[in-house]
């Protein structure tokens, strides 16, 4: 999604929306008011990563599942350190004798995937992720099209993945409806997801309300390095936000022209972390859909929020009299930008930036 135009605006009215719902399902749950502003701000930001991918009847449905999950996620969290308060350290961050265990596990689930695929799926997967074949090569020597097997690899890819999460889950799936609606969602095939009523499964099947996070969430970080994680509170931070950000982008071949623009939003929405709330974090990290490579920048703060956001996106207008590019200059500087903001709550930002040559 670009970052302007109606269906940007819609994007925002409907994450509005989701918010009294959201706080509702986690207030619920939890008394704590910190702790609900938190996982409202982190359940806003895992929708906006995922909107794009989703049936718009679904956003809620999976907005609620989403809060459940990390209420309960937190829940177990906060149990673990109260049974190890008494330790020095946390057991939970040292080195496990289960860990060999554990990468077996993940070894054989892959292995099951695998299996599941028929003949033609597993040729083509491996042809172009392991011996890494063009798509283009691929489709002169079988005749096809290279759009053709980019859709293949595309189907092969949400179809491994719901595999691997059912091997690795040891989930029985309880109705003939489950996979249909779990490859739906996996592929990001909104029309299927209609036809399947998937936000009302999502709602009814607790098997699924698991599986579907994992598996709209595949935006990951490629491996070490590839992501950061960082408070925002002081003006060094911003400095070292946009040093990081600049090195991570960099080990995907950005050019140095879209390096400077990448910094430059980061320490832009960083400045307005320091300057306007209590206190925040940004994540920057390398993601990838089916056929290109970029950056992500998630923001989120504990503040005052922003009362007007249409208005705050507007061009010359500023809180503060500043002469930086503010919200307006960093959603250009981006190929996406999306906002959350609830007044006196705190603010979500992410914004992405893709490889030109993608």
């Amino acid at each position: 999604m670009g970052s302007g135009g109606p269906a940007n605006g819609q994007m925002y009215g409907e994450l509005v929306e989701l918010t009294p719902l959201i706080r509702r399902v986690i207030a619920a749950r939890t008394r704590d008011a910190n702790v609900v502003d938190d996982l409202v701000q982190e359940t806003l930001a895992r929708v906006m990563t995922t909107q794009t991918r989703l049936d718009e009847g679904a956003l809620a449905p999976y907005a609620i599942v989403v809060a459940r999950n990390l209420v309960s996620a937190q829940w177990r969290t906060d149990e673990r350190a109260r049974r190890h308060a008494h330790r020095l350290f946390d057991r939970a961050d040292a080195h496990r004798p289960e860990d060999q265990l554990l990468q077996g596990e993940e070894s054989r689930a892959v292995a099951s995937a695998l299996a599941r695929l028929s003949q033609g799926e597993r040729q083509t997967l491996l042809a172009h992720e392991v011996e890494g074949q063009p798509t283009s090569e691929m489709a002169a020597q079988s005749g096809s099209t290279t759009g053709a097997v980019a859709a293949q690899l595309h189907r092969t890819r949400a179809k491994l993945r719901v595999e691997y999460l059912l091997a690795l889950e040891r989930t029985s799936l309880p109705t003939d409806r489950c996979r249909p609606v779990l490859l739906a969602l996996s592929g990001g095939d909104r029309r299927r997801q209609r036809d399947l009523d998937a936000a009302g499964h999502l709602l009814e099947c607790h098997a699924c309300s698991q599986l579907s996070e994992p598996l709209l969430d595949r935006m990951q970080a490629a491996g070490e390095g590839d992501e950061a994680l960082l408070p925002i509170q002081t003006d060094k931070d911003v400095v070292l936000a946009r040093q990081r950000g600049r090195e991570i982008a960099a080990q995907i071949d950005f050019s140095s022209t879209d390096l400077t623009l990448i910094a430059t939003a980061i320490s832009e929405i960083a400045r307005n972390v320091v300057r306007f709330a209590d206190h925040g974090q940004m994540r920057i990290r390398i993601i990838e859909d089916p056929t290109r490579r970029g950056v992500l920048i998630v923001a989120r703060d504990i503040g005052p929020g922003i009362p007007d956001v249409r208005r705050a996106l507007e061009d010359g207008y500023s809180t503060y009299g500043g002469m930086g590019l503010g919200l307006p200059g960093s959603r250009r500087l981006m190929d996406e930008f999306q906002i959350a903001s609830e007044v006196g709550k705190g603010t979500t930002i992410m914004m992405t930036k893709w490889r030109p040559d993608a």
